[in-house]
């Protein structure tokens, strides 16, 4: 019986860890791979179901090890996908105020940053854009709260960049 719960929980991770990877390179456009990763989850799914299903063991115990499997499995692929597969963000920061020296010091660090002035409420500020790798995402944001700890961030992923500079490592 333990032995079968084991089984049940890695199989799990891995299925579902394929899944959330599956499910990141589908959204990034990768289908390819995307579909290979599919198939492996599916088959080790199925396998595992089966396995599960026609057993005579107590109900409960197979089911946390299924469950169990499932929500460390999404935690995995999770952390996967973030160190293995590469994105870019679009950065965009507005400044408490119209900060020039964080655009000289964000370009002396290596990063591309177009600026547009902006109105505020009550004063002027500046619109910075910054395309980035998303591995250095914790500098760059680092940078700007140094600088201007009230500065406003957002942060989407992108799905393609065409052209530009990016801040090697």
């Amino acid at each position: 019986m333990f032995l079968l719960c084991v089984k049940i929980f890695c199989a799990r991770i891995l299925d579902v860890s394929l899944g959330t990877v599956r499910t990141v390179l589908t959204v990034k456009g990768k289908t390819g791979y995307a579909s290979l990763f599919g198939f492996v989850e599916v088959l080790v799914w199925f396998l595992v179901v089966q396995e599960a299903l026609n057993t005579s063991e107590s109900g409960l115990i197979i089911a946390i090890s299924y469950a169990g499997g499932f929500a460390t499995g999404t935690y995995i692929g999770g952390l996967i996908s973030q160190k293995l597969i590469p994105g870019n963000f679009g950065v965009q920061v507005i400044t408490s105020g119209k900060n020039k020296d964080m655009v000289e010091a964000l370009r002396n660090e290596g990063y591309a940053v177009s600026e547009m002035e902006v109105k505020g409420k009550k004063e002027g500020r500046l619109m910075l854009f910054i395309e980035i790798d998303k591995k250095r995402f914790d500098h760059l944001q680092y940078l700007v709260k140094s600088m201007d700890e009230k500065a406003f961030i957002v942060v989407n992923e992108t799905k393609y960049v065409e052209n530009g500079y990016f801040k090697k490592k």
